[in-house]
């Protein structure tokens, strides 16, 4: 078979160069060499005139298209400026959010009076609602003073993966006050509130207080309206992968080989490759380089540089062979070469000098936006699902993406505990329209649940597992918008 005699012929490569190298290199360096240069040599020469024979089966696949809507256009930053207040993006959101937080207040509290937090204080009138921004005070919250505490026991509290203590606190800010909420925990969710939401609340001022709020009802946006679903004739199918981490080494070589040979149609039964002709689009949520410490190393020169750029050099090659077969978006994550504040820009073309020359390839921002034949898409890489999970308990990863819809946003503890860029007069997490399709990358484990809303809407949730830990790639039938996990692993 074609694809097995490049892998052939790869690993004959990478051997003959061990053993060339073995009088120059130290030990640990050879094993900390995650796949020779002579692959990537490899590769490069294959798309010379003489290796298109290799690529025959390739090119015979009759693989179906799809019409593709490219709409990250708000998370595009054009001209960056730091020297805003990360207030500002607060102000916008409550702004934003008062039109749709009047209709469902006088939808569900119709007789309620809406009032403002500084005339809360005296009232004597009976109940009333405000709505307004979430502040939540945490007991074992990190602040940048911890690293001098010298109680050990709360040293320990602050290295756990969640910090929510029994005695946080929540209070309401709007544009002129704040006050604080109390009330039973079945009313007011304390442990499930994080900072950033926009939420309405009924109640009345506190009599022994008139600084505190007895909430009765809390109400948040609620799941934003949706446009129809086409109706599609034929199967077709979205892949999602995430985390494919190639800084890791050749771990994950021959596992990500076969799936690059599933995606392309170079193998499997004749039934495998008529599924992979299906695959419209290969979307890659995030987590292809994984650590990349040793780039930013002061002392990174000659050898030891050169391993370091060589997960980077793998991603090009495995892009660019991709891309040769169907279209790709590639989203950057937590540990990928680009600016860390959400949201995430492109990776810069010159990391993929092979790839990007090709038009399939898609640099797309992470949250990531688009519709692939009227099916609407709206993505992240994971960083706000593991943000929110962070400051506040829920049950699994799909019930806190299920509760962002219900807040109509993607990153809710931006920029509090989320690093965000600085915006003003817009916030463009905001969900104005509830997507078909909602997925999360660089998950621990596969998940996927239909929710529906009160007006109709279904969305398709999804999380995706890391391939480097859990050698998974989930295909998604646009037509029935099931998903289905297919495993690649070689142990």
């Amino acid at each position: 078979h074609n694809c097995t005699l490049r892998l052939l012929r790869v690993y004959r490569d990478q051997a003959l160069s061990s053993r060339s190298s073995s009088g120059m290199a130290s030990d640990l360096e050879q094993a900390t060499v995650p796949i020779s240069s002579s692959r990537y040599d490899a590769f490069c020469s294959s798309l010379a005139p003489d290796g298109q024979e290799d690529q025959g089966d390739a090119m015979k696949l009759d693989r179906l298209t799809a019409t593709y809507e490219n709409q990250d256009d708000r998370f595009v930053i054009t001209q960056r400026s730091y020297e805003r207040q990360y207030a500002h993006l607060y102000f916008a959101r409550l702004k934003l959010m008062d039109p749709c937080m009047k209709e469902t207040i006088a939808r569900h509290w119709p007789g309620i009076e809406l009032i403002n937090i500084l005339d809360v204080g005296g009232r004597t009138k009976g109940p009333c609602c405000v709505f307004g921004t979430v502040a939540k005070e945490m007991k074992l919250r990190p602040t940048i003073l911890d690293e001098y505490t010298k109680d050990r026991g709360l040293q320990s509290a602050l290295a756990a993966d969640n910090f929510v203590h029994e005695s946080d606190t929540v209070a309401l800010e709007d544009e002129g006050g704040r006050m604080a909420l109390t009330g039973l925990a079945s009313v007011l969710p304390v442990d499930q509130l994080v900072t950033g939401l926009v939420i309405a609340v009924r109640g009345e001022n506190d009599p022994d207080d008139n600084d505190a709020f007895v909430v009765h009802e809390i109400l948040y946006p609620g799941m934003p309206p949706q446009v129809p679903r086409p109706v599609l004739q034929e199967d077709k199918y979205v892949a999602l992968v995430c985390g494919l981490k190639l800084s890791t080494g050749s771990q994950n070589e021959m596992k990500l080989q076969l799936a690059m040979d599933m995606l392309t149609g170079m193998m499997g039964s004749p039934d495998d490759q008529a599924l992979a002709a299906k695959i419209v689009r290969l979307v890659v949520a995030g987590g292809s380089i994984g650590s990349s410490e040793a780039l930013a190393s002061t002392n990174a020169y000659g050898r030891q540089q050169n391993i370091a750029l060589q997960p980077i050099k793998d991603m090009d090659m495995y892009l660019s062979e991709l891309a040769a077969a169907l279209p790709v978006d590639l989203m950057p994550g937590a540990e990928d070469p680009t600016n860390v504040a959400m949201p995430q820009q492109p990776l810069h073309r010159c990391l993929l000098p092979s790839a990007s020359t090709q038009n399939a390839l898609t640099r797309a921002t992470n949250p990531h936006a688009f519709t692939v034949d009227g099916v609407t898409f709206m993505g992240t890489s994971g960083q706000p699902i593991e943000d929110v999970l962070k400051y506040s308990k829920h049950p699994d990863r799909l019930s806190v993406m299920r509760s962002c819809l219900e807040w109509r946003h993607l990153a809710p503890t931006a920029p509090d505990t989320l690093a965000s860029y600085p915006f003003q007069g817009v916030d463009p997490f905001m969900l104005e329209s509830a997507p078909h399709v909602m997925f999360a990358g660089c998950q621990p484990e596969f998940a996927a649940t239909t929710v529906e809303g009160p007006a109709g809407q279904r969305v398709l949730l999804v999380a995706v597992p890391s391939f480097a830990k859990s050698s998974t790639l989930v295909l998604l039938n646009l037509r029935t918008l099931e998903c289905q996990p297919y495993n690649f692993d070689c142990k």
